[in-house]
């Protein structure tokens, strides 16, 4: 059994966004009219958050009903479509190899998670409120990045734990409307 690879936040880095964009263009030019947005989610999207250098995107269609035609082009940029891994209205996509989404240049491309959301999806709206709320509030930011850093170190080799103990900042951010 292979050890699960361990728990690296590093401190924010400019190329995170860069990385969005080049996939981001991949994604757009395959998939068309079907992807309604392509959003930057997860803590590589918010400046000057400490992070795990995985950019996560959240592709948004308009229905569930359009998830085959999604599917087949994902396949074909090389994602493999592993089901909605128990989060309603969010279904997931894993890489065949480095290179993926291919496209012309034939470069490896930076890791990332893909998810695909429709309009309604519960999920997308909790990305984009989370994230939202750390991009307008910089004091949250230094917090969170603290917070991770600390996690990572004391659970290293636990992503569970290292998820675990960022649960609780989560909630307080989610739940509080006026944040100063």
């Amino acid at each position: 059994m292979t050890q699960p690879d361990p728990v690296v936040i590093e401190p924010y880095n400019e190329e995170w966004q860069k990385a969005f964009h080049t996939l981001e263009s991949i994604l757009s030019t395959k998939l068309g009219a079907l992807a309604l947005r392509i959003e930057h989610v997860g803590s590589t999207s918010v400046p000057n958050l400490a992070a795990k250098p995985i950019i996560d995107i959240d592709v948004v269609i308009e229905s569930t009903e359009q998830l085959p035609q999604v599917i087949e082009k994902l396949n074909a940029l090389g994602y493999i479509h592993e089901g909605n891994l128990g989060i309603k209205s969010r279904e997931a996509f894993a890489r065949k190899d480095a290179y993926v989404p291919y496209s012309h240049d034939g470069d490896m491309k930076y890791e990332h998670h893909l998810y695909v959301c429709d309009l309604e999806s519960s999920e997308l709206k909790k990305h984009l409120k989370f994230r939202d709320l750390l991009r307008e509030h910089p004091s949250l930011v230094e917090e969170y990045s603290t917070l991770k850093s600390d996690l990572s170190a004391a659970f290293r080799n636990d992503r569970q734990a290292y998820t675990q103990g960022k649960t609780e900042f989560i909630t307080k951010v989610m739940n509080t409307s006026n944040i100063d």
